[in-house]
């Protein structure tokens, strides 16, 4: 799984000028699926997005990023995004063979929402497949890359 985590003022989705997601201060994350990801990824993805500390807290440091989207009562706009496996090695179109096939992400990500919601998130959504417009006003901005790949590499020294 990958995903860019943005912080947000606000976001919203939008498909053929019908909402089908709209959030106030939290996180809008795109989010990708490989073919083999399953259980594992999801309860990584969804304890990664819901436990990092990228929000501004009560620190005693003015500006400190010490607080989840929770604690700070924030939602979670999240909308598929099969292009973040883009292979763009070789020519000037990317290749897009190392994302899961729709019948295999559809259903990934729609756990990962209700994995997130289990989490006591508000979560709100695209429509996987169709093409959205999605808004956004960053806060920040902050920007984290997530790629599941990491998951069992230890942080560098």
């Amino acid at each position: 799984m990958r995903a860019v985590m943005q912080r947000v003022l606000r976001a919203s989705v939008t498909v053929d000028g019908v909402s089908t997601g709209a959030i106030e201060d939290g996180l809008l994350v795109y989010l990708g699926v490989a073919p083999n990801d399953g259980d594992a990824e999801v309860e990584w993805f969804a304890r990664k997005v819901s436990e990092m500390r990228i929000f501004e807290g009560v620190s005693e440091r003015a500006g400190q990023m010490d607080r989840s989207v929770g604690e700070v009562g924030g939602a979670v706009l999240v909308v598929s995004q099969f292009t973040l496996y883009a292979d763009t090695r070789k020519g000037r179109r990317p290749s897009f063979i190392d994302a899961a096939a729709p019948e295999v992400a559809a259903p990934l990500i729609e756990r990962c929402m209700e994995a997130l919601r289990s989490c006591g998130l508000c979560v709100e959504g695209g429509r996987f497949g169709a093409h959205m417009l999605v808004d956004a006003v960053n806060d920040g901005p902050v920007t984290i890359l997530l790629d599941s790949e990491e998951m069992g590499r230890p942080r560098r020294g």
